[in-house]
């Protein structure tokens, strides 16, 4: 087999509305690890499914060397689905055992055919992902999340496959899921091509593939690697901006300098001739070859300036648009020895079924501590969450919070109303607040001009949560405790830095839900919290973090 496994040759790909999003795309994917990133909507997604046939291009052509496995997204998976079924084993394991019970029906050895040990290799699978303890005629509908997606991945490891796709494969996976995810593609022989904001997973990669502007752009090595390129490409980039910024000025200023010679050379030649007392066919032409002259070199400056402007376009394309959030909430700032939260013996139920062992859990928040919960899917984390933010009441057990806003975002991101736009909403939160200073404060969230008046309903992902941290860090008045619940799902990496950036000028007291230990770090977690087994636990750091 060649060593490239994946080939696209002039591939295009538009809408049925003929939105473009891809013009000629050529793309050559070897063996290995690789790490496809880009942007929310600049078409990750779409690329993938194009190399898995789901999609057919408008022009040009892809091909794939080899068995294909394909996992995405968002499984197609029905909840009275059986794990058999997710696998494709559910008829040869059906056969088998009828061939075991002494049934000897042609059908039966033709169902199984030379796969005699698919019970057993699909078993191994199964334990490799953490599925261990899950029966094979266990119904869909009563897993979780995080296990359906593991699921899907052992199906797709099943395939034995040449080349395996993954679309977001640690979206809804606690830790200990990840890790074993990253573990078992670690080890994967073929052709790995993973679409992915997970920064840790990146670091796994053997290279990084960037979409940008309809186009592929390749660096070696992991994530960080490819950070560290993309910062020293962006510092060569502004140079060469302030470069042909200075040049664009300093070629205007001589064009205006040559006018204005010319303009008094012309003067001066004017009167010299008007005393000299030539005659008027000699005069006029004499003038008229100074304005020859004088045109040339405008045009010669001028094209200089055209030149200069070009370059400083070229440039400016090259350099990224500072896309920081900066900003300053000294309102938020909680004392240090203040408690924001107390809760004693809090319990509560789902689905007529405690959360928590035993008489409760027990949390104490205060001052601007910055506390990271963890723990398994299906713990009870969002559950603590909606308690400590007063969302859900315990069934018994005191909850008290100080006096001061407590604001919950959580994984939805519903707190704004949809119809009006970001503009309106934040005057709704911050009612005080002039006009001027509230436009002022959305372009610090990015939200400039236009973009400030755009809907709520019409916003990506990441516009929403930069709207909704807008609204509820400005709010009057300003929160004196903020719970996140996994705040990074579903966003792009310029998201989550975005994210960063607004939580890391944030003064008050945090409880964040997430995995992503690497955001964790980036804002300045100090306090770690488990939540496992209905009990709550502090715990140290994760290795590496902190």
């Amino acid at each position: 087999m060649s060593d490239t496994y994946i080939v696209s040759s002039a591939l295009s790909f538009s809408w049925p509305d003929q939105t473009p999003v891809f013009d000629e795309l050529s793309l050559s994917v070897p063996g290995g690890r690789t790490g496809l990133v880009a942007p929310n909507g600049a078409g990750k997604t779409t690329l993938l499914r194009l190399i898995a046939g789901e999609l057919r291009p408008t022009g040009g052509s892809v091909t794939v060397q080899g068995v294909l496995g394909y996992l995405p997204q968002h499984l197609p998976f029905a909840v009275d689905e059986t794990v058999a079924q997710v696998l494709g084993v559910d008829r040869a394991i059906a056969a088998l055992h009828a061939i075991e019970s002494g049934d000897a029906a042609e059908q039966h050895f033709t169902a199984v055919g030379d796969d005699w040990d698919v019970e057993e290799r699909s078993r191994a699978e199964l334990d490799r992902l953490g599925l261990g303890d899950v029966a094979l005629d266990r119904r869909l509908g009563t897993l979780s999340g995080g296990q359906i997606v593991s699921l899907g991945l052992a199906a797709q490891l099943l395939r034995r496959p040449d080349v395996l796709l993954l679309d977001e494969p640690t979206n809804n996976l606690d830790r200990d899921a990840r890790d074993r995810l990253t573990a078992v593609l670690r080890g994967f022989p073929g052709c790995l091509l993973v679409v992915s904001h997970d920064r840790a997973l990146l670091d796994e990669m053997d290279r990084i593939a960037a979409l940008d502007h309809g186009g592929i752009r390749w660096y070696g090595g992991s994530y960080t690697d490819y950070e560290q390129a993309v910062r020293a490409e962006q510092e060569v980039a502004q140079r060469q901006v302030r470069t042909a910024e200075q040049d664009l000025k300093r070629q205007k200023r001589e064009m205006q300098q040559a006018r204005e010679r010319a303009a008094r050379r012309a003067s001066t030649a004017a009167r010299n001739l008007n005393d000299a007392g030539l005659a008027r066919i000699v005069a006029g032409g004499l003038k008229r070859d100074a304005q020859v002259s004088a045109g040339k070199a405008n045009e010669t400056h001028a094209a200089r300036v055209g030149d200069a402007q070009a370059r400083l376009d070229q440039a400016s394309r090259a350099a990224r648009q500072d896309d920081r959030i900066v900003i300053d909430l000294p309102d938020t700032t909680v004392p240090a020895g203040r408690t924001v939260f107390t809760g004693e013996h809090l319990r509560a139920e789902y689905d007529g079924r405690p959360v928590f062992a035993g008489a409760g859990v027990d949390l104490s928040i205060r001052g601007p501590e910055r506390i990271a919960l963890t723990g398994p899917n299906g713990a009870g984390k969002s559950t603590l969450l909606r308690l400590v933010g007063g969302d859900q009441r315990p069934v018994s057990g005191t909850a008290t919070r100080a006096d001061g806003r407590v604001a919950y975002l959580s994984q939805r991101l519903d707190l704004l109303d949809p119809a009006r736009t970001v503009a309106e909403n934040l005057a709704a939160f911050a009612p005080a607040l002039a006009d001027a200073a509230r436009m002022n404060l959305l372009a610090r969230f990015l939200f400039r001009g236009d973009r400030a008046h755009l809907p709520v309903a019409v916003l990506s992902g990441g516009e929403l949560l930069r709207a909704t941290l807008a609204c509820v860090l400005f709010a009057d008045p300003a929160p004196q405790l903020l719970l996140l619940d996994e705040p990074t799902n579903n966003l792009d990496l310029d998201s989550v830095a975005q994210l960063e950036a607004a939580l890391t000028a944030y003064r008050g007291a945090l409880l964040v839900v997430s995995h992503d230990d690497r955001f964790l770090a980036a804002i300045g977690v100090d306090r770690w919290l488990r939540l496992a087994d209905g009990q709550l636990t502090e715990t140290a750091a994760p290795a590496g973090v902190g």
